[in-house]
């Protein structure tokens, strides 16, 4: 990253304390890390360690107890619950380990409703076009339950990109995949990318989609296992 060029996202010392049976947990300690416009990140480390957490903190679908969280200059730890979920909704995608599509929608519908709900008149038709370019086009009449993991998983990748988000965040997107779908999936996710020019911060256990990445951070016991790394710009 040059010194004129801004990162995506910004984390300053940031910090995650939950209330557990036997009192405060502490989740993440002072968590600095910039993330440069365009970059692949991955975030690997043990189970437990703290991973999905800091994903969340980044999109704001958790709220920093500490610290400090800035995503597109715009200061995340500043906003109540609708202004972020506004801000996901203008600015960012997600893809879960565990698909989260609406059982009672189709594959089509699934998609489409992002764009709705940020007032595209060409939702559906925005919405097929990713279908077709994650090789779904002929299941768009489907539901999530006639569909097998993988497609899930595909259906997900065309929701979250269908509004071209500015940073693409994804918890473990193959893990509940076998390997042939796990490895079309990752072959998908890195080529939506690549089209998109999304920033991508993915969760991950495999040590092969993690070398696909521009730089990997790793995290131990809720902390960087190397705070050095968190602030280098990738090469």
């Amino acid at each position: 990253m040059t010194e004129t060029e801004k990162p995506v996202l910004h984390l300053k010392d940031a910090s995650l304390t939950l209330n557990g049976n036997t009192g405060p947990v502490r989740i993440l300690q002072d968590i600095s890390l910039d993330v440069s416009p365009g970059e692949t990140l991955g975030l690997i480390g043990p189970s437990g360690s703290g991973k999905s957490s800091l994903l969340m903190l980044m999109g704001g679908l958790e709220l920093a107890t500490g610290g400090h969280i800035s995503a597109l200059g715009q200061d995340l730890t500043a906003m109540d619950e609708d202004a972020l979920a506004r801000f996901r909704r203008n600015h960012m995608g997600v893809v879960f380990q565990s698909f989260h599509l609406i059982p009672t929608m189709t594959a089509l519908e699934n998609v489409a409703t992002p764009l709705e709900l940020s007032g595209r008149s060409d939702a559906f038709e925005v919405a097929q076009a990713e279908l077709e370019a994650v090789g779904l086009g002929h299941r768009s009449g489907h539901f999530p339950a006639q569909l097998s993991g993988g497609e899930q998983q595909r259906v997900a990748l065309a929701r979250a990109l269908a509004p071209r988000p500015a940073i693409l965040l994804a918890d473990e997107p193959t893990g509940n995949l076998d390997e042939a779908n796990g490895a079309a999936v990752m072959d998908l996710l890195f080529g939506l990318r690549d089209r998109s020019g999304a920033t991508l911060i993915m969760v991950t256990h495999a040590p092969e989609l993690a070398n696909r990445c521009d730089r990997v951070i790793r995290l131990r016991d809720g902390r960087l296992a190397d705070p050095a790394a968190a602030t280098e710009a990738a090469e």
